[in-house]
């Protein structure tokens, strides 16, 4: 038998009963031992004779490779003791031993593994793993600061999995959290009053990361998902991650069939997947969709169905209602446009196009539809879509549309005094919607304008704290009463900082908590 079994029965107690009874070894008796009568001392006991198997070595797992290899360590640490023991042994002479390979308890093993062992009178008793206790065998340290010192020409051992620089994206330095500020050379801003809401900078920590415009934020639980975009020189297809509660930035490896760089695409939330959609970079126009599972950060280019697909676009806007993705507008470098797509997500490994309203012709004036547009914002509030704003390239609207994607029917809201916009965000906060800056059509704004749903009235409120900077192309997402804006541009420079507006609940909460929207 192999050296593993006998190793782990050193330590069993002889069964006194009327018959030797084995374990799945042979267990060599001292002359000490009591023997049963009925065998007499100069006789081998039968083999074929077991003992109750213990619960770790259960029938079908003796004399497994999987056991060899995790007792090995553990048997040569017994068996070089054994012999420094049987050395220094008065009652062990050489000549007592033979050639064969020491088994660890004073009794040569025979070359041949299938022999009986050998039986020696003089043999010193076994060693149990009761004398060897209290000294646990390898033991890893996991203290940076206490670490046993590695003998001299020892390898270092292979870590387990290296990526080359090829495989990860460029990573720069960490940022530390930065520290309080000076109260002596803070900004002078007034304190908000409890109903009042309140600017100011996030002190954000963790993994560098590049200054973005034209990417996409995307929340899921506490986890602000951050994609492409680009900087003043180039586009990226990188992914950041920041801990909306900690403003902690982390750039996690990712794998599969990562996106091209993009630029004003679409990102959307399904589960914990991210379904991205069309975009460019420079005069490239796409329409692919990928798709991030954001459990194992792995990419997917899925096959998609449907007669048709939408053209190749970006600048548009995608929302969720049950199991489809609506995709409006945006533009293909030549025209813009205002066609309506639906993308099936209900089985996002088999998606499939849906065409729900058709462009209109450029040469016509369609009063039943918005304009052709780009850089507006679209949200979903029950099966009403809201459009507000956006560009055709040489206009920026200020126009409110209602698009039902029940009854597929789009519906002007008539508001009297309104405000032009493109490239801003708009995000849902009760029966709000808070547009956050975005440009005019002169300048770029940091502006909050709340435009109220019930009664379908822009309206502005008073906000304490430190402003950010005027942008456009940047990103915003509700989280935790805060309205968290990332990144931007404002025409010469492109923000890399992150920008929380507090939202007290009495300056922004609308009194009707269930209202629907008739235009």
């Amino acid at each position: 038998m192999a050296d593993s079994q006998r190793s782990d029965r050193s330590s069993r107690p002889v069964v006194k009963t009327g018959k030797l009874v084995r374990s799945q070894k042979i267990i060599q008796l001292s002359p000490s031992d009591t023997r049963p009568p009925d065998i007499p001392e100069n006789s081998e006991a039968p083999r074929r004779e077991h003992a109750t198997p213990t619960r770790s070595h259960t029938p079908g797992h003796l004399s497994t490779k999987s056991q060899d290899r995790r007792k090995k360590a553990s048997d040569l640490a017994l068996r070089q003791r054994s012999q420094s023991l049987n050395q220094s042994h008065p009652e062990s002479p050489k000549s007592a031993r033979s050639p064969g390979v020491h088994s660890g308890r004073g009794t040569p093993r025979p070359e041949n593994p299938l022999s009986p062992p050998v039986t020696n009178p003089n043999a010193p008793p076994p060693i149990s793993q009761s004398m060897v206790a209290s000294r646990p065998l390898n033991i890893r340290s996991t203290s940076a600061i206490a670490s046993k010192p590695k003998p001299e020409g020892v390898p270092s051992p292979t870590p387990a999995r290296v990526v080359t620089p090829a495989q990860r994206p460029t990573r720069g330095a960490y940022i530390p959290f930065p520290p309080l500020p000076d109260p002596k050379t803070a900004p002078d801003v007034q304190p908000a009053p409890a109903s009042g809401m309140y600017w100011s900078r996030a002190p954000v920590s963790g993994a560098s990361h590049t200054s973005l415009r034209a990417h996409t934020t995307t929340l899921i639980g506490s986890n602000i998902y951050i994609f492409g975009g680009c900087d003043a020189r180039s586009c990226f297809n990188e992914l950041y991650v920041l801990d909306a509660d900690a403003f902690y930035f982390s750039n996690p490896f990712v794998c599969g069939e990562i996106p091209v760089p993009l630029r004003a695409m679409t990102c959307t939330a399904v589960g914990k997947k991210l379904v991205v959609f069309g975009g460019g970079d420079g005069p490239a126009y796409y329409n692919d969709v990928y798709v991030l599972d954001t459990v194992n950060f792995r990419w997917s280019k899925p096959k998609i169905g449907g007669d048709r697909q939408p053209s190749k676009r970006r600048a548009h806007t995608a929302c969720l209602y049950r199991n489809g993705i609506y995709v409006f507008g945006g533009g293909d470098g030549v025209r813009a446009l205002n066609d309506v797509w639906r993308l099936d997500v209900a089985d996002t490994n088999k998606m499939s196009w849906k065409l729900i309203s058709a462009p209109s012709s450029s040469s016509s004036e369609d009063k039943t539809k918005p304009k052709a547009r780009g850089y507006h914002t679209a949200n979903m509030v029950g099966s009403k879509l809201i459009i507000f704003g956006g560009s055709d390239g040489g206009e920026c609207f200020r126009d409110v549309w209602v698009f039902d994607v029940e009854t597929l029917a789009f519906s002007s809201v008539h508001i009297p005094l309104s405000y032009p916009r493109l490239s801003h965000t708009a995000t849902i906060v009760g029966s709000y919607v808070f547009v956050i800056g975005g440009h005019d059509g002169v300048e770029y704004s940091n502006e909050v304008l709340l435009l109220n749903l019930v009664t379908m009235v822009w309206d502005k409120r008073k906000i304490y704290g430190q402003p950010p900077k005027p942008r456009g192309y940047h990103g915003a997402v509700l989280h935790d009463s805060r309205l968290i804006v990332v990144g931007g541009f404002d025409g010469g420079e492109v923000f890399g900082d992150v920008q929380v507006l507090e939202l007290a609940v009495h300056a922004y909460y609308s009194q009707i908590s269930h209202f629907s929207i008739d235009v």
